[in-house]
């Protein structure tokens, strides 16, 4: 049996049991998914500030929807849409598509981006990823940075694994060309 079995079964536990109710369950999911959901709301809105305060609403949410859930994908794949669907609805509420935000003042990132590197012309991985647009880079922050695989990236947003793959090769190609100015 592999490990992911006992996870499922766990998911599907607590899934039920929280959703009559349970607080204890659903603090069991919080525990296993919080890292998860963290890291994928602060990378794809660039900030750890604004991550902490979407992974909030993702969890609270969640509570919301726990009985929605129908247990027809596994629940990780499930809450990650969540997740997805509020990074994306906050930028909506903001106005669209938001620029991204790093983390210090312009000065701080400046001499760091001067200190970093002798070649001040080129960008980091990092930013180079927040440059994609978003389609792109959600898709590279999903598969290469936190390891989704085609078909949850398909499952997620309603694609085929082919269009999950097709979307990857372009934004690489987009990364490449952001990397080669």
């Amino acid at each position: 049996m592999s490990a992911a079995v006992p996870r499922l079964m766990s998911d599907f536990t607590d899934v039920a049991l929280a959703a009559e109710g349970d607080h204890q369950a659903f603090e069991r999911l919080y525990r296993r998914y919080i890292i998860r959901v963290y890291s994928l709301c602060t990378r794809l809105s660039g900030s750890r500030a604004q991550g902490g305060e979407l992974t909030r609403d993702v969890f609270v949410r969640t509570w919301e929807k726990l009985t929605e859930f129908r247990g027809e994908s596994a629940f990780g794949t499930w809450l990650h849409r969540l997740a997805i669907d509020v990074v994306l609805n906050a930028r909506q509420a903001d106005g669209g598509p938001a620029r991204i935000e790093r983390e210090g003042s312009p000065t701080e990132r400046e001499n760091d981006v001067a200190s970093a590197s002798h070649d001040a012309d080129r960008l980091d991985l990092g930013q180079a990823i927040d440059r994609l647009p978003e389609g792109a880079r959600r898709i590279v922050v999903l598969h290469d940075v936190e390891g989704y695989k085609h078909e949850e990236i398909a499952e997620i947003f309603g694609i085929t694994v082919g269009g999950s793959k097709a979307q990857l090769r372009r934004a690489r190609l987009l990364l490449r060309e952001t990397l080669a100015r």
